[in-house]
């Protein structure tokens, strides 16, 4: 939990001015526990990107000391493709919580406000994939209602070894 004398985080759309902030976050927290694709290296892509559009994301802020409050993780929603016949689902796409905001409710806050967004963008269903080794966001999830509706034995090679692709949904009907 957070400390009594930090404000609570607050979930909030993503803006065009978070890219730097979201970029070097992203870039913190990458590993091979949750991402498939390489480490960036410099020069760094912006973060926002025609296909990473700001509207796509939300955006946790928590208390950085002194009343200042910095981004303390994001989670990316979409339709998990363009067919007519599937928006009724979104799809976590991205979830990522700063090492300073971990142990403090950012990813399950991150978590129930994709729900609620998806929920108010007339979503049935919300979907996402996690990395099988990855136990701790898995526990995360099974916590929030998703459950295991998939996997893909040995669909990725990191750092190694071979990892499953792990499938996770959940209605928002129910």
């Amino acid at each position: 939990m957070s400390e009594p004398d930090t404000p609570p985080l607050a979930i909030r759309p993503a803006r065009p001015a978070d890219d730097a902030a979201l970029g070097e976050l992203d870039r913190a927290t990458w590993s091979t526990l949750h991402a498939v694709l390489p480490r960036p290296m410099p020069p760094y892509e912006p973060f926002f990107n025609d296909a990473h559009r700001p509207d796509s994301y939300l955006v946790a802020e928590g208390g950085g000391g002194e009343g200042v409050r910095r981004i303390a993780g994001y989670i990316r929603l979409v339709p998990p493709t363009p067919l007519a016949c599937n928006q009724h689902v979104r799809q976590i796409q991205g979830l990522a919580v700063a090492d300073w905001a971990r142990g403090q409710g950012a990813g399950r806050a991150l978590l129930r406000a994709a729900g609620d967004e998806a929920r108010r963008q007339g979503a049935a269903r919300i979907t996402l994939r996690v990395l099988g080794h990855n136990t701790s966001a898995r526990r995360l999830y099974e916590s929030e209602g998703y459950v295991v509706e998939g996997v893909l034995p040995g669909e990725f090679f990191l750092a190694g070894r071979y990892v499953d692709d792990v499938l996770m949904g959940r209605s928002l009907t129910r």
